[in-house]
This record gives C-alpha cells, structure tokens and sequence, in this order.
C-alpha cells in the first residue's frame, strides 16, 4: 500500500474562527465551503475544518474529543520565518503555547493552538529541506 495520506479533517466549533485562523493567518485560500466544512488544498493532500457536532454524525461517534497529545507542522524555509508566521497566527486567533526555540537536534521551532486547540509546529528545520511545492523531506 502507498504511503500517504489523503485528508486531514479537524473537528471545529464554528467555521468563521476556525476560517479567519487559516486563511488570515496562514494566508490560505479554501478550495470548497459550504455551511458545514472548509477544504483547503495542501501539497499533496487536503485539510478539513469541518463543524464538530457534523464530523461526529459523520463518523459515527458522538461525544467530545479533544484533540490531546499531537500536533500538526508547518515548516518553513529559514529560522528568521518562524517568528512571523507565529505572530499572524497569533493576531489571527492563535494561542501561543510553545514560544519559539532551538530544541537539541537544531532547528527552531514554536506552537500555537488554533481556535479549538489544535497544535500547530511553526519550524525551520535545516536538515528537512522544502522544494519547490513546499514538500518537506526527511534529512538529506
């Protein structure tokens, strides 16, 4: 079987928080919404935001679940990026949770929770180079 992943979909409480967050502070665009769901198109897979109550029926499970211990990246290109991209999220509706540092294997890197607490990495890894198409790629 391929490795890969397809979609990535967040449950979330409103849209227009959860919109402002992606497209004002990560300067995103949606390829798809309607009243339930927002796609936007990623390099090589797509991310949902996609209202909570509407992804448990869904599913098939109800009932609150927090996100917990994991998070999602975005790396970016230099070290001098990270703090800018921290502080659109942060104006957008983020909350700073980690603030940027260089953890022990190099690098730096900060975290922010969107509105509903999803985690979000913003690194600069200068072993994970990124191409073109933003693609990321483990040590070179």
């Amino acid at each position: 079987m391929q490795q890969q992943i397809s979609v990535i979909t967040l449950g979330v409480a409103a849209l227009a928080p959860s919109r402002h967050f992606y497209v004002e502070g990560f300067g995103w665009r949606p390829v798809f919404e309607n009243d339930e769901i927002i796609f936007y198109q990623m390099n090589g897979l797509m991310l949902g935001t996609f209202l909570q109550a509407s992804l448990e029926a869904d599913m098939n499970r109800t009932g609150l679940r927090r996100p917990g211990a994991f998070s999602l990246a975005h790396n970016v290109g230099s070290e001098a990026e990270v703090q800018p991209v921290i502080d659109r999220l942060l104006a957008a509706g983020g909350t700073l949770l980690r603030a940027p540092d260089k953890p022990p294997p190099g690098g730096v890197r900060g975290y922010v929770a969107d509105p509903d607490d999803h985690a979000w990495e913003i690194a600069w890894n200068p072993a994970w180079p990124i191409d073109a198409e933003g693609r990321v790629r483990f040590g070179v």
